[in-house]
C-alpha cells in the first residue's frame, strides 16, 4: 500500500504477506537448510532411517533421500526447491540424492556467512557459478576410466550403492542381480552401451527371505491362466502376443437384429461359436501353445483354447506385452488373421506358479532376452519396498557406469579433492569472488564430515587425518566409516559413477544460486477452499506443515 496525496493506493490485496531483501533471503535459506538437516542423518553406510506416516496412516521406513522428500508434506516454496534437487538427481543419476540436498544446504549456510559480511548476493552467485564449473572440470580430470563390461567393477559399484540401506545384509546377492540384469538388457551402440531400465521389470512379493530373490531371464506376469483345464506348464513354448479381444466383435454402428424364429436364433449362436472356433483354430494352426492377450477372452474361446491344450492369459498390461516381445522375440499382432509362425516368440518354459499365495505366470529361458524380471522377496511389506528402492538405485548406478565408463572413489574422497583444488583455484581468481569460491570448497567438506558424524566418529579428528592423508597419499583417500580411519577407497572397492557426483554438485549449486537470487517474496493469502485461515500464507512462509518440528 502506498500514499498518494493523502489517498491510500492498494497494490496488493489484503492478507498478502511480503518479505523483502535480507528477510526474504534469511527465511528461504533457513527453510532449505532445515530440509538438508532432515535428510543429513541418512547419509552413508551408517546413516539412520526415517519413518514417514501419511494422513491415512500408511508407514514408509526408508533412508532414500528422494523417497523421504517426496513423502514429506512441505509448504515452504524454498523447501520445495530442495525437493526438486533430489528429484533431478534421482532422474539423472539414480543415486546421491541425499548428497545433493546436503551440499545445497551447506552452500546456503556458507552463503549466509558471506551475506552477514555484507557481500552482495550477485558476487556470491558469480563465485559459486565459477566454482561449480571448475568442479565439473576437476571431476572429469580425476575420473578413473573402467571397462564398462567388467563384472567385478560393476558389482563393486552396485554394492557401494546398496551399502547403508536395509538391503545391505544381502548386498552381495542384490549387487549381482543388478549387474546381471543391466548387462542382459544393455544394447551395444557405435561407441558404447545404451541401457533402458524400463526393460528390467521388478516384481515384489512379501514372504520368504530376501535371499530368495531371483533374476528371471524372461518375464513374470502377475496374472493366472484363464481356464483351469489349460496346462499349467508348457515346455518349449511358442508364444503368440495378441492385441485384440478373443471375443465376437460388436458392430461399429448401432445395429438391431430381428429374430423371428428359433432356428434363426440357433444359427446366430452357431455363427458366433464358429467365429470364436476359427480364432482358436488360427492360433493352433500357426503352432502357438501359449497366448498372451491384451484384451478379453470370451468364455467359449477359453473352452476351445483349453481343449486345444493352449495356455492363455488375458488383460495383460501394454507395458508387459512390450517386455514379452523383447524377451521372447515375438511380434505383437493386432489382428489374429495376420498371425504367422514368424510372429511367435520362444521360451524354454512357461509355467503358472504360486508365489506368496498368488498365481503368477513365469516365462523363462528366453534365448537372448532384451527384457528381464527381478523377483524380490522379503520378510515384510516394508522390507520388500526398501529392497526395491535399493535395487532401483543399484540398477541406475550400474547403467551410469556402462554408459559413461568412468568412476570415482567414494567415501568423501572426491569432495575432499574438490575442496583442496577449489581452494587453490580461489587464490588464482582473487577478489571478492574468491571468498565465495573458498566457501564453496569448504561447503563440500560437509560430505566427509557427515559420513564421520553418522558413524559416531570424532568428526574434527577424522577430517583432519583424512585431508592430511589425502594430500600425501593421493586422491583416492576417503573415510572408511567401519574402521574409523582414512583409507584408499579404490582399493577397498568403494566406488561410485562419476555421473552421480557431477550431477549432485550441478543440482546443488544451481538450487543454492536460485535461492540466493531471490530478494522479494510475495505470497497471496490462502483461499478458503484450500483450507486457509484468512490472512495465512498458502506457501506456509511461517512454517512447513506435515512434519512435527519442521516449523520455522
Amino acid at each position: 500500500m502506498a500514499q498518494l496525496s493523502g489517498q491510500p493506493v492498494v497494490i496488493l490485496p489484503e492478507g498478502t504477506q511480503r518479505y523483502v531483501g535480507r528477510d526474504a533471503q534469511r527465511l528461504n535459506i533457513l527453510a532449505a537448510r532445515i530440509i538438508a538437516e532432515t535428510v543429513r542423518t541418512t547419509l552413508g553406510p551408517k546413516g539412520m532411517d526415517k519413518m514417514l506416516v501419511d494422513s491415512l496412516g500408511d508407514v514408509v521406513v526408508t533412508n532414500d533421500g528422494a523417497t523421504i522428500l517426496d513423502r514429506i508434506d512441505l509448504q515452504h516454496p524454498a523447501a520445495k526447491m530442495m525437493v526438486e534437487v533430489a528429484k533431478t538427481q534421482d532422474k539423472e543419476a539414480g543415486d546421491g540424492t541425499t548428497t545433493a540436498v546436503v551440499i545445497a544446504g551447506e552452500l546456503l549456510r556458507k552463503a549466509e556467512e558471506l551475506l552477514d559480511q555484507n557481500i552482495h548476493p550477485s558476487i556470491i552467485v558469480k563465485g559459486y557459478t565459477m566454482a561449480a564449473e571448475k568442479a565439473q572440470e576437476i571431476l572429469d580430470e580425476i575420473a578413473v576410466k573402467v571397462d564398462p563390461t567388467d563384472e567385478e567393477t560393476l558389482t563393486k559399484i552396485a554394492a557401494t550403492s546398496i551399502t547403508g540401506k536395509n538391503a545391505e545384509t544381502h548386498k552381495g546377492i542384490f549387487a549381482k542381480l543388478a549387474v546381471e540384469a543391466v548387462r542382459q538388457v544393455a544394447e551395444k551402440t557405435g561407441d558404447g552401451y545404451k541401457v533402458d531400465l524400463d526393460n528390467v521389470k521388478i516384481e515384489k512379493k512379501a514372504g520368504e527371505s530376501a535371499e530368495e530373490s531371483e533374476l528371471v531371464r524372461g518375464i513374470i506376469i502377475d496374472k493366472e491362466r484363464v481356464h483351469p483345464r489349460m496346462p499349467s506348464r508348457v515346455e518349449n513354448a511358442k508364444i503368440a502376443l495378441i492385441n485384440e479381444a478373443l471375443e465376437v466383435k460388436k458392430t461399429e454402428t448401432d445395429a438391431k437384429i430381428n429374430i423371428t424364429a428359433p432356428d434363426q436364433l440357433y444359427s446366430f449362436i452357431e455363427q458366433e461359436e464358429k467365429m470364436l472356433r476359427e480364432m482358436v483354430e488360427k492360433i493352433k494352426e500357426v503352432g502357438a501353445n501359449v497366448v498372451f492377450v491384451q484384451k478379453g477372452i470370451d468364455d467359449l474361446a477359453q473352452h476351445y483354447l483349453a481343449k486345444a491344450g493352449i495356455l492363455a492369459v488375458r488383460r495383460v498390461k501394454k507395458s508387459d506385452m512390450e517386455k514379452l516381445a523383447k524377451a521372447t522375440g515375438a511380434k505383437i499382432v493386432t489382428n489374429i488373421r495376420d498371425l504367422t509362425p514368424e510372429d511367435l516368440g520362444e521360451a524354454e518354459l512357461v509355467e503358472e506358479r504360486k508365489v506368496a499365495g498368488e498365481n503368477m505366470i513365469f516365462v523363462e529361458g528366453c534365448k537372448n532376452p532384451k527384457a528381464v524380471t527381478i523377483l524380490i522377496r522379503g520378510g515384510t511389506e516394508h522390507v520388500v519396498d526398501e529392497v526395491e528402492r535399493a535395487l532401483e538405485d543399484a540398477l541406475k548406478v550400474v547403467k551410469d557406469v556402462m554408459e559413461d565408463g568412468a568412476v570415482l572413489p567414494a567415501g568423501g574422497a572426491p569432495e575432499i579433492e574438490l575442496a583442496i583444488r577449489l581452494d587453490e583455484y580461489a587464490k588464482e581468481v582473487g577478489g571478492k569472488e574468491a571468498l565465495a569460491i573458498e566457501n564453496f570448497a569448504e561447503a563440500l567438506k560437509i560430505i566427509p564430515r557427515t559420513l564421520a558424524e553418522n558413524a559416531g566418529l570424532d568428526t574434527v579428528d577424522v577430517l583432519v587425518k583424512v585431508i592430511s592423508e589425502h594430500k600425501n597419499k593421493g586422491r583416492g583417500i576417503g573415510i572408511d566409516v567401519f574402521a574409523g580411519e582414512p583409507a584408499d577407497m579404490m582399493e577397498r572397492g568403494v566406488i561410485a559413477p562419476v555421473r552421480v557426483t557431477k550431477q549432485a554438485i550441478k543440482s546443488a549449486s544451481e538450487a543454492a544460486i536460485m535461492i540466493l537470487r531471490i530478494d522479494d517474496v510475495i505470497a497471496a493469502k490462502a483461499s478458503k477452499s484450500e483450507g486457509g485461515q484468512g490472512g495465512e500464507m498458502p506457501a506456509g512462509m511461517g512454517g512447513m506443515g506435515g512434519m512435527p518440528g519442521m516449523g520455522m
